[in-house]
């Protein structure tokens, strides 16, 4: 079976919420329904602290096995991770025959086609596309804003990006467990996803520092935001498929903001209409 190793408190109880609640984003904190899961998990830990002793709570109430060792052991455990996953925190997930692609990743096109031609009255739908974005801490940072501003949509290029949501360390960690719930999508063609959006109804925002000026009305009711990488920004056909280039109104003395700072603004912003 194929092995993946978790460390940190947040990617590791939010993997366990995931693997025993796939259905519920909104499961309450302690719950005790114990489900059949296609998986295998298990948990090792050093030092009982409160935040590890709220995951081993968790893990128990799932029949999941629980080893205790050492820092030695964790250390050797992790030692094939990034420098960013090794510090494990005192606990480490083992997850056995996960299958390639998490429930929360799905593929474009069944996403877009059960989006109704028609657009409702009080209809938001909000998609994120993230263009070249090849840091995986940008990356986590992202979906985490996308979990917390109602996001509907991230859709990540196959190409020239950080895009391994379901397996990768840094993303889990830097998303603080968001990995595991936020629907995203890979997709080899970004620019068709933006035409497919387009005739949905979907008005495309590209964000660029010397875009116009971020308006309380700026959204529509279906918006795409296109975030490109911090290097060349938005690629250029992908640019010009946007409907609108917009910025964020700052008054620094350096260039712009973080991707993932900016992303952020433009989501909050966006929940609020």
């Amino acid at each position: 079976m194929a092995e993946i190793i978790l460390t940190g408190f947040h990617s590791v109880e939010e993997k366990l919420r995931k693997t025993f609640s796939p259905s519920s984003k909104n499961q309450p904190k302690n719950f005790s329904k114990k489900q059949e899961s296609p998986i295998e998990l298990e948990i090792y830990y050093s030092k009982a602290g409160p935040r590890i002793k709220k995951i081993l709570s968790l893990a128990k109430e799932n029949s999941v096995k629980i080893f205790k060792t050492d820092d030695k052991t964790l250390d050797s455990m992790t030692a094939s991770l990034s420098d960013y996953a090794k510090d494990h925190r005192g606990i480490v997930l083992k997850v056995f025959g996960e299958k390639e692609s998490s429930q929360n990743i799905v593929k474009f096109d069944d996403w877009i086609f059960n989006i109704p031609q028609e657009i409702s009255d009080d209809e938001k739908r909000t998609v994120v596309i993230l263009d070249s974005v090849t840091d995986p801490h940008n990356v986590g940072a992202i979906l985490r804003s996308a979990d917390q501003f109602g996001v509907d949509l991230v859709l990540l290029p196959e190409r020239h990006s950080a895009n391994d949501i379901a397996q990768n360390e840094v993303i889990a960690r830097s998303s603080a467990g968001a990995s595991s719930w936020v629907t995203a999508s890979v997709e080899p063609n970004l620019v068709r996803c933006v035409e497919k959006l387009k005739e949905k109804g979907f008005w495309v925002y590209g964000a660029d520092a010397g875009g116009q000026k971020l308006a309380n009305d700026t959204f529509s009711k279906r918006t795409c935001i296109v975030m490109g990488s911090e290097g060349s920004g938005i690629s250029r056909l992908l640019k010009e498929q946007c409907d609108s280039i917009v910025s964020i109104p700052t008054c620094g003395k350096i260039d712009s903001l973080n991707v993932s700072v900016a992303a952020g603004i433009l989501m909050y912003e966006r929940s609020r209409v």
